[in-house]
């Protein structure tokens, strides 16, 4: 198994979007949230082709905190 839902936003009006993931093979967060478009803003970022950024509010960064509590990493 890969993908784990940790979490979506509470908060989210149709409740499909902030959501955070953590994957077991990687050891990585996927993160899903709303695309920026703003070039303005995108333009302040050093994008490098490959990749793409996107934003999430505070709030969920509490779902990061279950992936150290099962690993039993809560220094």
């Amino acid at each position: 198994m890969a993908l784990h839902m940790l979490g979506k936003d509470p908060e989210s009006r149709d409740g499909g979007s902030p959501t955070v993931y953590y994957d077991d093979e990687t050891d990585n967060y996927v993160l899903q949230g709303w695309r920026i478009t703003d070039e303005q803003r995108r333009t302040e970022l050093a994008i490098p082709g490959h990749e793409d950024v996107i934003e999430f509010p505070r709030r969920m960064t509490q779902f990061f905190l279950e992936v150290r509590s099962a690993a039993g990493n809560d220094d």
